[in-house]
């Protein structure tokens, strides 16, 4: 099972850093996957609730491997189908939602499979059914 830190939270929520793309890089530099959260407005974003920081698609492909893309606008889904290597969603309210990788990205408490990756407060203490990851912000 892997472990995918939250927008770079690997020891608790730090909100003013989530998004940050040196504290994605520290998160995947100590081993982890992260899933990030980019707009598309004039350029691409990362950024939660809103586009923070400028993002280069060079900063997406060049770390594609680790990176799972939570794209918060249509522009940006429009934008990241043209890259066959990278891994990207959109969910709102939805139990499930498939990536383009063909993982089921799960809201917490739903059921899982193996090709789950299950959104959970704390992976230290998770105890559930196996599945492909979890995303959460405390890993270690």
């Amino acid at each position: 099972m892997i472990l995918i830190s939250h927008r770079g939270n690997i020891s608790g929520r730090k909100e003013e850093e989530e998004n940050n793309p040196e504290y994605i890089l520290n998160a995947i530099d100590s081993g982890f996957d992260v899933e990030i959260d980019l707009w598309a407005k004039d350029k691409l974003y990362l950024g939660h609730d809103e586009p923070q920081y400028e993002c280069p698609i060079k900063f997406l492909t060049q770390n594609f491997r680790k990176l799972w893309i939570h794209c918060k606008n249509l522009e940006a889904l429009e934008i990241l189908t043209n890259f066959k290597t990278l891994n990207f969603f959109w969910h709102q309210n939805d139990d499930f939602t498939l990536t383009s990788k063909k993982f089921i990205w799960t809201y917490p408490g739903k059921f899982v499979c193996n090709r789950s990756v299950l959104v959970i407060d704390d992976a230290r203490t998770y105890s559930g059914p196996i599945c492909f990851g979890l995303c959460s912000d405390f890993l270690i």
